[in-house]
């Protein structure tokens, strides 16, 4: 996901504000799934869950990252694609269900954990929050087809 992010930025990254701020929103977004997670260089010591303030502090970044995709970013693309042609438009219109259906697996993660501090419901964190990077790096790769579409093919 990482180098995906980096992929991203070198491509896109200064054509447009929105996108380089939203970029810059996935990269904080990556950073704090991997420090949850515990990924390397956040290597969890002793294997234990993150605690319930860097579980609310992972899902605002989400939240607000896909707060932005879904009323910041999305419509201004769709609309851009929509006024470079049909077939922008139609991939445009292709996509953007398919995002949607990956906000409803994050969602569902931030009403689960965001104010839960149960044990009982943190036993399945590790596998919710694995769920979670599937489908994070299945709407990344949506959102850079979305923004490919518009910026590699139609600017002028």
């Amino acid at each position: 996901m990482l180098s995906r992010l980096e992929q991203a930025q070198e491509k896109w990254g200064g054509s447009h504000s929105v996108i380089d701020a939203w970029l810059a929103e996935r990269q904080e977004l990556l950073l704090q799934y991997c420090k949850i997670a515990g990924f390397s260089p956040y290597d969890k010591k002793d294997h234990a869950l993150p605690d319930q303030l860097q579980i609310q502090s992972f899902c605002q970044i989400l939240m607000d990252y896909l707060s932005a995709g879904h009323f910041e970013i999305y419509d201004n693309l769709v609309e851009a694609c929509e006024e470079k042609g049909p077939d922008s438009a139609k991939l445009a219109q292709e996509l953007y269900p398919r995002i949607a259906d990956t906000t409803d697996v994050a969602l569902d993660f931030n009403d689960k954990y965001a104010e839960n501090s149960q044990e009982q419901v943190l036993r399945d964190f590790d596998r919710d929050l694995s769920h979670l990077g599937e489908v994070l790096e299945s709407r990344f790769e949506l959102e850079d087809e979305l923004i490919d579409n518009l910026y590699a093919n139609h600017t002028d």
